[in-house]
């Protein structure tokens, strides 16, 4: 999990427009109709979330999109899941926002955990931007598995009230931005994302972004270059915008003098980063609009005799080593005709991926929440992860292919029906469904084949039954109607009472 976050915040009084034609989501939270901010259509959350509560928030000035909330009070739920729909295998970036604006009465915004793709993704404290009257957003580009993102969140030691959510926005992005990143083992969280020279309300996102992602001004006072000459967004893999090379920031002195950036402006926790850099000549196309330097990081050479035109260039490294303070130095080359120029760029932290659940559990789970009434508040996202945050009544292995191995919801008044899609859970050893109001046929279970005999639970929390004890009983208070399923046949323990449709163990 990332402990902290570096990112410029997003003034709540104003934002440059867009114009329509955005992909991905772009949702209001807590909204019941749609808004528009300059020419993009923000819309409600309710097909993306089934719980929580709305508020409305009464700041002066709040946009449009950040003038409602969802919040959630139930302190059972182990989280609290948004789940969006997505292209399988696609790369999405994926950004939260959060103003708090005093929903609950307090005076200080609660500190929780946020989710995405069943990672713990970051903690969410937003006291000291709020104090200042500014939102905070967390960015992070991640690889849908499946056809659909879940960004969830959830309670922590430190959380003293609801959890809630501003916006949520999710961008489908191309196949060369970032892509030197293995995303099937690690996603990318946004620490810093800057252009250079620019005064502090030129933030550039889209439309010249056409990933809306945002580009935030930087000056600390070094002199200012404006470019003569355009560059080509495709010829770059990340696709940065044009606007970011318009301006930059040089030496004073010219010919023969580095140029030392201090960047990102607070220090960094020991990890490792994907870092990318953007430079421009900014004179007019010509035999001499060339610049040649060396760049390093903290004095270790990131490349060598870069030689930048007119034309623009990048350098990334993909998983470059930081902690604390971090320092650029470009170093002219002897010779070169004018001092070094860097336009942009880019810094995120490389985080592992914290497992997956089976794809065979995720389709079964899924299938079951379908088919019941009314499951329990967190049965959204990935149903085994994180560790701490599966699903209510879900136990899995903790390997990094999770299985779920036991299923336990006695007495939690679930309605509906059982679903066929059960059968996908070859790993399950235990399932209770004791005090629910279950109707419809038992589906065939003939390929469960770890269901075993043993010790009832006598309260609703997860069981730690192994395999070799544990037992399935359709049980009391349900309707189920259907012969044995022959997976339980001849198995010891188990008995079929024909009157009240259930399974008992025996001993």
């Amino acid at each position: 999990m990332i402990p902290f976050s570096l990112l410029a915040v997003v003034l709540v009084f104003g934002i440059a427009g867009a114009a329509d034609g955005l992909s991905g989501y772009q949702i209001s939270c807590g909204a019941t109709s749609e808004k528009v901010v300059g020419d993009v259509t923000w819309v409600p959350d309710g097909r993306f979330v089934s719980v929580g509560n709305v508020s409305d928030v009464r700041s002066p000035g709040v946009l449009p999109m950040l003038s409602s909330l969802r919040y959630f009070p139930d302190t059972s739920a182990r989280k609290y899941c948004y789940v969006v729909p997505a292209e399988r295998k696609r790369k999405y970036l994926v950004r939260t926002t959060y103003f708090y604006g005093g929903f609950d009465g307090g005076s200080a915004p609660p500190v929780f955990d946020q989710i995405i793709e069943g990672t713990r993704w970051s903690e969410v404290d937003t006291a000291g931007d709020y104090a200042r009257g500014l939102s905070t957003y967390y960015e992070a580009v991640v690889l849908a598995t499946e056809k659909e993102v879940s960004v969830c969140l959830a309670r922590n030691a430190a959380t003293k009230s609801s959890p809630f959510i501003s916006a949520l926005e999710v961008s489908p992005l191309e196949y060369s931005v970032y892509n030197s990143t293995d995303f099937e083992s690690y996603a990318l969280s946004t620490i810093a994302r800057h252009s250079f020279g620019h005064d502090g309300s030129a933030t550039v996102s889209y439309p010249g972004d056409r990933f809306n992602r945002l580009w935030e001004a930087h000056s600390d006072g070094m002199p200012v270059v404006e470019s003569q000459a355009s560059v080509s967004q495709a010829a770059f893999w990340n696709k940065p915008p044009e606007d970011v090379f318009r301006r930059g920031v040089t030496t004073a002195g010219g010919r023969g003098e580095s140029l030392e950036l201090q960047w990102p402006p607070a220090p960094l926790p020991a990890a490792s980063y994907y870092l990318a850099l953007y430079f421009q000549d900014n004179r007019a196309p010509g035999p001499l609009s060339w610049r040649v330097f060396d760049v390093a990081v903290n004095g270790e050479t990131f490349f060598a005799g870069l030689n930048v035109s007119t034309a623009g260039s990048m350098l990334y490294g993909d998983k470059w080593p930081l902690s604390g303070r971090t320092k650029i130095t470009l170093t002219p080359a002897p010779g070169s005709p004018v001092g070094p120029v860097i336009n942009a760029a880019e810094l995120m932290m490389v985080v592992p991926l914290g497992g997956r659940t089976h794809p065979r559990d995720v389709i079964g789970m899924q299938a079951l929440a379908r088919g019941f009434d009314n499951p329990p508040a967190d049965w959204a996202g990935d149903p085994c992860l994180p560790q701490g945050n599966s699903w209510t009544g879900v136990t899995c292995t903790q390997e990094p292919l999770a299985r779920v191995v036991s299923l336990n919801l006695t007495n939690f008044k679930v309605g509906g029906s059982i679903s066929d899609g059960i059968a996908n859970l070859t790993a399950i050893s235990s399932i209770w469904l004791v005090g629910n109001n279950l109707t419809g046929p038992i589906p065939d279970m003939n390929l469960l084949h770890h269901l075993a005999s043993g010790e009832q639970p006598t309260d609703r929390a997860d069981s730690s039954i192994t395999r070799e004890h544990a037992k399935a009983s359709f049980v009391q208070n349900n309707s189920l109607q259907g012969a044995i399923p022959s997976s339980l046949k001849n198995r010891t323990g188990f008995m079929f009472h024909p009157h009240v449709n259930t399974y008992y163990c025996t001993g």
